[in-house]
Parts: C-alpha cells; structure tokens; sequence
C-alpha cells in the first residue's frame, strides 16, 4: 500500500489518458490532469464516483499537452465553479487560444478549448484537500511544466518528469531547442525532494528509490549521447498515441494524416534529411508492427 496523503485517490488511466490525481478534504476538492479528450466521457465520470456527486473545486493541470488537459473542457461545463489552474508559460496562448503555440497541431492531436482562472506558480504552495503541496518547475519533456510535492507524506506528483521506467519524450529537443540538460535539472530536483511515493502520469503508482532515478538519468545518458535515437523515439510515441485515439484506421489514411502533422516533417528534416518523409513514416510504422506495438491486416493498421 503506498503512503498517500489522507484524501487522496490516483485514478491510472493509460497512455492516451494521463493518469488523474483527485483530491478531498476539508479545504477543497481537487483533479490533477483530466486526461484526453476522447475519453471525456469516461474523465467525468470517474471524478464524480470519487467524489460521489460532490462539487469540484479545484481543476490543475501539469502542463498543457492534450493527454493531460484533453478533459477540462467538460469538467469546466459540468462544475461550473470550477477553477482551473495551469502553468504560467503557456498562459497566453490558452488566453487567446493557440493550438500551434500548445502544440496540440503540431502533434496532430486534439483539445477542445478551455479557460483558467489562475496560476501555478513555481516556489509558492497550494492547499488541496487536507494537505499543503509545493509547486516546482520542472522543464525538459514540457519547458512550462512543473511537478507537485506533498512535504508530510512525501508524495511527488511528478506528471511527465519521471516514471517508473523512465520520462517523457523531450518535445523542445524534437524542434530542435536543447532540453536535456533541463531533464537533468529536473532529476536532480527529484533527487533533493526525496519524495517517498511517486504518482507518475502515466503507470503505475511506485515507492521511489535511487535505482528508479538512476534508470531515468541512464535513459537521459543514452538520448544525450545519440539524439538520432531520442528523435526515432519520439516520432514512434506521436504514431502510436494515434493509434491509442482511433484504434483502427486504413493505412492509406493513418500515412496522410502523419504527413499532414508538422511535427513529422520537423523531425525528418532535422534528424533523418537523407530519407524522403514518405520512405520515413514507412520506416517508422515497420518498427512499430516489428516491436508489436501495431499490426497490420491488409491496407488497416490497428493498435496492438
């Protein structure tokens, strides 16, 4: 049983949905992440089962990547007084709503519009429920992210920044921003939390340990060293989190609707420019069928 603070409940969703962290006590009611928009439905569902039918109060999000903020659409439209709470980086474009600037364009995935009503500001502290969390900046998968530090219990709510076998793929790198060192920071700011318990945003809850951020710090090594292998590692994350949406599709249309995502042809230049993107996205859903993360049957490909 993990040591989480009293009120706490991790909802473990996958990966097309971020995991969602919901909180209850005598201060609020609180959701960390909403996860992705398809699964809305099933987003607000889940919330009022845990919180058997009780208003939410608070909504936080952290970072603006469509599998973690994909729901606050329509937890905004049933709670509505709810605030909602978002890194101050991207702020503005949430403001005046830029799906580019979010990159939810670029990576081909949808967000239906939402608001916020406030800031999660790195350095300051948040009561949720019965606790008081820490809010750190933790950049490197997302630059505007930030992770969430129960001091008592010592429960990280690490999002993306670190997961039981690893971390996110680092976005900026795939533009071609440096970003590892940043990855590094993050890690090491785990490291002087010390946290007991880890909620990541995807898998499992785990107990931390030096050997979990060892793992990740090798995995930093190994991206670091060989960017070409992080760049592949990305592109097949992106055509596997489409196939995680639609489950099935004709490969015809699964093809035009990657050469149609910016991100594909960004990483194609930058990375593999002796190869066409057509030979390229070919390559890359090959090594998705080979590793059994897809399968095709005739002109279908179908998540596996």
């Amino acid at each position: 049983m993990m040591n989480l603070p009293p009120g706490v409940q991790v909802i473990e969703r996958g990966w097309l949905s971020a995991n969602m962290v919901v909180v209850s006590g005598r201060h609020n009611t609180a959701v960390v992440d909403s996860g992705y928009c398809t699964h809305s439905e099933q987003t607000l569902a889940l919330v009022n089962v845990v919180l058997s039918g009780a208003p939410l109060d608070l909504l936080l999000n952290t970072h603006l990547h469509s599998d973690h903020c994909g729901g606050n659409f329509v937890l905004q439209s049933a709670h509505t007084d709810l605030r909602t709470l978002i890194p101050p980086g991207h702020a503005p474009y949430v403001a005046n709503w830029d799906p580019v600037m979010l990159t939810h364009t670029p990576t081909g995935q949808l967000c239906p519009r939402f608001n916020y009503q406030g800031l999660l500001m790195p350095g300051t502290e948040i009561l949720l429920g019965e606790g008081l969390w820490q809010i750190h900046a933790a950049a490197g998968h997302d630059p505007h992210s930030v992770i969430l530090f129960e001091a008592e219990s010592r429960t990280l709510i690490s999002a993306d920044a670190l997961w039981e076998n690893g971390f996110g793929v680092v976005f900026p790198e795939l533009e071609g921003i440096a970003a590892f060192a940043e990855v590094a920071e993050t890690l090491e700011l785990i490291q002087r939390l010390d946290p007991l318990t880890v909620i990541p945003g995807h898998g499992r809850t785990f107990p931390y340990s030096d050997q979990v951020v060892q793992r990740a710090q090798q995995r930093l090594v190994a991206f670091t060293e060989n960017p070409t292998k992080h760049a592949r590692h990305g592109a097949k994350v992106l055509l596997k989190f489409k196939l995680l949406e639609v489950q099935s599709q004709a490969l015809i249309e699964y093809k035009s609707w990657a050469f149609k995502t910016s991100y594909f042809e960004l990483v194609r230049a930058k990375f593999f420019s002796d190869i066409t993107l057509s030979d390229w996205i070919d390559q890359m859903i090959s090594e998705l069928i080979h590793t059994g993360a897809a399968k095709r049957e005739g002109e279908i490909i179908f998540n596996n």
